[in-house]
């Protein structure tokens, strides 16, 4: 029976490998390029504070769907939540955020690096087109030395002509 049973296994192991020698290598991550990863300098969990000290709120962002999308989970200090998709548009060569927010706004912005910042922007679609241009927008991330990451967000209301400070806060690593 010793003698069957070693027959029997000796088969068996060549058709696995033989098989496994015939499989197709298995394809590249679809975003694993180097230009997939520029804005991984955001990711983590974070304490966020305005310019003045004070505690702005908190925020996850994590590499979702195999590392396709960067995915932040915004909660201010005040309890007002938000969240936003990021992704690296591989046909136009863009990074683009999809944000949205428990008041109804959303906004899609699109752009890249400039310099070590990220930079999106875009226009906030109006409910009175009557009121005047449309309310551009536009946020930066720069990554710092010490590993914080300061963002800073615009907004226009006369086109792009000038801009005001909507938000300016430096994001530290939770705990520390």
């Amino acid at each position: 029976m010793q003698r069957f049973s070693r027959l029997f296994l000796f088969p068996s192991m060549f058709m696995v490998s033989s098989a496994a020698a015939q499989a197709p290598a298995a394809a590249p991550a679809p975003c694993a390029t180097p230009a997939h990863r520029q804005f991984d300098f955001w990711v983590g969990e974070w304490d966020v504070h305005k310019r003045d000290g004070t505690k702005a709120g908190q925020s996850r962002v994590e590499r979702i769907l195999e590392a396709c999308v960067i995915f932040e989970n915004w909660t201010g200090a005040t309890g007002f939540a938000g969240k936003s998709f990021n992704l690296y548009n591989a046909t136009t060569g863009r990074w683009e955020q999809f944000w949205v927010d428990q008041s109804g706004v959303r906004l899609h912005l699109q752009g890249g690096l400039e310099g070590e910042r990220m930079v999106l922007a875009g226009t906030r679609e109006k409910t009175d087109p009557s009121t005047g241009p449309a309310q551009r927008e536009r946020i930066s991330w720069t990554p710092n030395a010490d590993g914080s990451v300061r963002q800073l967000w615009e907004t226009s209301k006369d086109d792009g002509q000038t801009w005001t400070t909507s938000f300016d806060g430096l994001y530290r690593r939770a705990g520390k």
